[in-house]
């Protein structure tokens, strides 16, 4: 089983042990994360929906990890008795990678306002952000100084974006969850922040309506003209994740070419939209 991309082989995580909580294929940003982190000689941890086993597994043989725990985030005690098992492998982490997010997909398009409805609405908050309030209880018991963790987010949580609605609400909270976090754990030597990733082809863009146009959108309306590039979402982590990453906590940190901070599109940009 190949990585996700090529990788530049390296010691910067040589003798840290983390949990990788999220992935599913090999598209996955968990993957793409787990798959940097090992290539810099993490010893890692994986946690997954037991649905996804059957492509989790033989990635993880690829990289080596050395301990796997189901889950499902909306059974309550399921996340805690994962890390009960991975415990049994790793009596202590390093670092811990949130890569979790569900909502109902009739709840990402057409009007937020109007379908709206609750229990959906409780389900997606549950599994896309208590889910890391959980992670997180759960990962600094057995985290010392200098720990880090890691969650996922997206431009939706900032802006009212077409078909994510109920996401990006969930999102907007996964947001603050971030920085209560890290200002609970940081006297512990803990460090907690979140990565705002561009559009990518992953299996979550698959369950929203118009994710193509999205993808496109994200090229096209960027700062730099491309695509969001896992390197370049890994290596953020890596960075968040590593020693690196000293003294940066309760952060929202963008990789998405620049998309984010983009105003209207100059006139011949808006001139080729509509041609």
């Amino acid at each position: 089983m190949a990585d996700a991309f090529d990788l530049p082989r390296g010691e910067l995580m040589r003798g840290k042990r983390g949990v990788v909580l999220g992935v599913a294929n090999h598209q996955s940003i968990a993957w793409g994360i787990a798959s940097q982190l090992a290539a810099q000689g993490a010893e890692l941890a994986f946690g997954y929906m037991e649905m996804n086993e059957k492509r989790v597994k033989p990635l993880g043989e690829s990289i080596g990890v050395k301990a796997y725990a189901t889950f499902d985030a909306l059974q309550p005690g399921s996340l805690p008795a994962a890390f009960d098992r991975i415990g049994e492998t790793f009596d202590r982490i390093d670092f811990l990678v949130h890569a979790i997010g569900f909502a109902n997909r009739e709840q990402m398009r057409g009007s937020f306002v109007e379908n709206a409805e609750r229990e959906a609405f409780l389900r997606a908050m549950d599994a896309s952000v208590y889910s890391f309030v959980e992670a997180a209880q759960c990962g600094a018991k057995i985290m010392g100084p200098g720990g880090s963790m890691v969650t996922m987010s997206y431009l939706g949580s900032e802006r009212a974006i077409p078909n994510y609605n109920l996401m990006g609400v969930c999102k907007a909270a996964l947001e603050a969850s971030t920085r209560y976090i890290a200002r609970d754990l940081g006297p512990k030597g803990i460090r907690v922040n979140a990565i705002s990733a561009g559009v990518m082809r992953t299996l979550s863009l698959a369950g929203i309506h118009g994710g193509r146009s999205m993808y496109a959108k994200g090229r096209e309306l960027s700062a730099m003209h491309e695509d969001t590039s896992m390197e370049g979402v890994a290596g953020c982590a890596l960075w968040l994740l590593s020693d690196l990453g000293r003294s940066t906590t309760g952060e929202v940190v963008h990789v998405d070419a620049g998309f984010h901070m983009m105003g209207l599109p100059s006139e011949d940009e808006a001139a080729a939209q509509t041609a």
